[in-house]
Order: C-alpha cells, then sequence, then structure tokens
C-alpha cells in the first residue's frame, strides 16, 4: 500500500506540471485553453527526437523540452491566441479544440502514429527499498523535481515584481497599461512558462505516461479535472487536487482496474458537489 501511494503521489506532482500552465492561463488570464497538452506533446517528441536522432543524454534534453514549448507558447501567444482574448469563452473552446486536432494530425503525419519509447539512465531504472516500501528511481526524481518547480512557481507569483505585475494585469488591464506595465509582454511571458512547464511535464512524462499523437486527446480531460478541482486562484489547490487525482487513479486501477477510470471521475464529481468552486477556489459572489 506504501509503495502504491508512493506511485500515486509521483503521478500527481506530474500531473500537477502538465496542469499547471492550464491553471495559470485559465485562472489569471481567464483563458480557456484546450491546447495545452499540445505543448506537453511537443515536449515529449522533443526529447524522444533529440535523444534518438542526436544521441542527446536525457537529462540534456529536460531544458530545450521546456525551452522549444516556451518558445512555440510565445509565438503562439502572438499571432494566434492574443486576438481570441476579449472573445467569449466559448470561442476559446472551439479554437483551442481545432488547435489540438491539427497538431495531432500534424505530428501524426511528420513523425507517425508509434508509441514512443525512451530509455532511461541506468542510475533512474529500477527499485530500491527503504523500510520495506518499493521506490522506483524515476519515480522519486521526478516528485524531487517537481517539488523544485512548484516551489519556484509559487515564489515567482508571490513574492517578485513580475508576479505583482501579472496580478495587476489580470485584475484592470486598462489601469496596469496606464501604470507603465506592459500588459502584452506579461501575458506573452506568461503564456510562454506555462507552455514550457507543460512541455518539461511531457518529456518527464513520456515514460510514465507514454506518448504519440493522440496524447493531448487522452490527457486533456485530466488537466480540465486537476484545474477544475483544484481551483484557479491558487497554485495550492491544483497541486493538491493533482496529488488527490493521482493516488486516487493508481489505488483505483491496482484494487478495482475492472472500474477504469470510475474512481477518478468519482472523485471529481464528489468534490465538485462539496465545493463547487474548487479545493481552493472563491466562491461566486451574487
Amino acid at each position: 500500500m506504501l509503495t502504491l501511494l508512493f506511485d500515486g503521489i509521483a503521478y500527481g506532482m506530474l500531473l500537477f506540471v502538465l496542469a499547471v500552465g492550464l491553471a495559470v492561463t485559465l485562472g489569471l488570464m481567464n483563458f480557456v485553453n484546450l491546447a495545452h497538452g499540445a505543448f506537453a506533446m511537443a515536449g515529449g517528441y522533443v526529447t524522444v527526437l533529440l535523444m534518438e536522432r542526436a544521441g542527446i543524454p536525457f537529462l540534456a534534453t529536460l531544458p530545450l523540452a521546456f525551452l522549444i514549448p516556451a518558445a512555440l507558447g510565445a509565438v503562439a501567444e502572438r499571432t494566434l491566441y492574443r486576438p481570441m482574448y476579449k472573445r467569449p469563452h466559448l470561442d476559446h473552446v472551439l479554437f483551442s479544440i481545432g488547435v489540438v486536432f491539427m497538431t495531432v494530425a500534424a505530428v501524426d503525419y511528420v513523425v507517425g502514429s508509434q508509441q514512443q519509447i525512451i530509455k532511461l539512465p541506468e542510475f533512474l531504472q529500477g527499485r530500491f527499498e527503504i523500510a520495506g516500501v518499493g521506490i522506483g528511481r524515476y519515480r522519486l526524481f521526478i516528485i524531487a523535481v517537481c517539488l523544485v518547480l512548484t516551489a519556484v512557481l509559487q515564489l515567482i507569483l508571490a513574492r517578485t515584481r513580475f508576479g505583482s505585475r501579472l496580478r495587476a494585469a489580470v485584475d484592470d488591464p486598462r489601469v496596469a497599461a496606464g501604470l507603465g506595465i506592459n500588459v502584452n509582454q506579461v501575458f506573452s511571458v506568461t503564456f510562454a512558462v506555462g507552455s514550457g512547464l507543460a512541455g518539461l511535464g511531457g518529456a518527464l512524462g513520456a515514460e510514465v505516461l507514454g506518448l504519440d499523437p493522440s496524447f493531448p486527446l487522452k490527457f486533456m480531460i485530466y488537466f480540465l479535472i486537476v484545474v477544475s478541482v483544484g481551483g484557479t486562484t491558487t497554485i495550492t489547490g491544483p497541486l493538491l487536487a493533482a496529488l488527490l487525482l493521482g493516488i486516487a487513479d493508481v489505488f483505483g486501477k491496482y484494487y478495482v482496474p475492472q472500474l477504469g477510470a470510475f474512481v477518478v471521475y468519482a472523485l471529481m464529481v464528489a468534490i465538485l458537489f462539496w465545493r463547487p468552486q474548487g479545493l481552493f477556489g472563491r466562491a461566486a459572489t451574487r
């Protein structure tokens, strides 16, 4: 049971890194970006292709798995997403779903539809035991990386000048611009960082979750569950939601595999019945 708990925590931390960019764009920028998984897929393929075709070690590909999707996100935000900011949320949904299907088709055409395999370094393979608890080396690595990213992200949003400018730009863009804040630049950097985090999560998760062109569609619902259950007003909410989701998914598939993902959906429904605004969301005012 403790081994399953550890694996569930690792899975949850990975889902958090994958989904936190969506939490930022939805909660802070008020943009419903269902194509968020496409940037995660981009990071996974960056790692796979660099390892297979350029012979670059796994760890050396991780910074590029962040930077390349971040650059793609910055370009997409400037050319595609920015004109959509003032449109209704339904337009956001239809537009981003279209982007998902376009990226799925493009990756399938260029790379192929086969499942991608990542060969981890030897020091990240296998398990070891501590007090009878089986701990996977790679899952421990995922937890460590995700904890560092969470701390850095929370520090940036809460304690830096950029975080305060971002909050000001979200609360009232016109006043923020009048105070000298470049709102477009703030949003562009935020979107790029969110896309880069998704790409890094896709690279880290390629070995655990699998990687093929349908990745954005398969995990879209998981990203939405993390954001809706956790709420979008803090980083703590999506983190806790991702951990609950990861633990419930691992335990459910082990003890009641015939139910599939029913355990996850049942947990989501129960939490949203209890707190419709999410675990850490603010209740709507009348």
